[in-house]
């Protein structure tokens, strides 16, 4: 059964073509609601990315997870990871994630040029179990990698890629005015032929025509 869209912010896009809901209606909030996520809906997000694919199923992907009421402590260190901006709003949601990727391969220790895209496919596919349940992530490239290194103990091999920020939809009003601003906005994005190109690069590719 699909989940119901919050009514205090109608945010489903209009695509083009006929996709699933799920690509639809998630989008990155920073208003988050005062609610817990179940753990059990942790763990289905962490499964799904379990079973993302991965170059010759190395599977490099690596997180560090934090609920607010479950371990208040561990929730704090992750927050301070985050950059100053991310903090300020992202200290809202119930529960805080890193994202990692390992880069080389655990057969041969051989450098895995695929890991920083299979870390990202894991987090997309963690990101849309969410939506489905109707959690919403926000996924940021403002982090401290120092500082996530000091106080995670991050082998050298292993690379901090993202902060994950999870929970229920909140209200944009706890948010300043321009950010308040930014999440009431309808979402958009660049036409298909602006990235899928034909037989030469910056054409768009035949099968694009109708």
């Amino acid at each position: 059964m699909k989940p119901t869209p919050p009514t205090q912010h109608p945010k489903t896009a209009a695509p083009d073509h006929d996709i699933l809901d799920v690509f639809a209606e998630r989008w990155s909030p920073r208003a988050f609601a005062d609610r817990p996520v179940e753990p059990e809906k942790i763990r289905r997000m962490l499964e799904a990315a379990r079973w993302t694919m991965s170059s010759y199923n190395e599977q490099p992907w690596r997180y560090v997870v934090a609920s607010r009421d479950e371990a208040p402590e561990a929730y704090e260190r992750l927050l301070g990871c985050l950059n100053e901006f991310n903090q300020k709003w992202a200290r809202h949601a119930p529960v805080l994630m890193m994202s990692f990727y390992k880069t080389t391969f655990s057969k041969n220790d051989r450098p895995n040029r695929c890991a920083p895209h299979d870390v990202g496919a894991a987090s997309a596919a963690l990101t849309f179990q969410a939506t489905a349940m109707d959690l919403y992530v926000h996924q940021m490239a403002g982090i401290q990698k120092d500082v996530v290194r000091e106080t995670y103990d991050v082998p050298e091999d292993v690379e901090p890629m993202a902060g994950l920020a999870v929970g229920y939809l909140g209200d944009p009003d706890m948010l300043p005015s321009k950010q308040r601003k930014s999440e009431r906005a309808s979402r958009s994005r660049k036409p298909l032929g602006t990235f899928a190109f034909g037989d030469s690069w910056g054409t768009p590719a035949e099968v694009l025509d109708e």
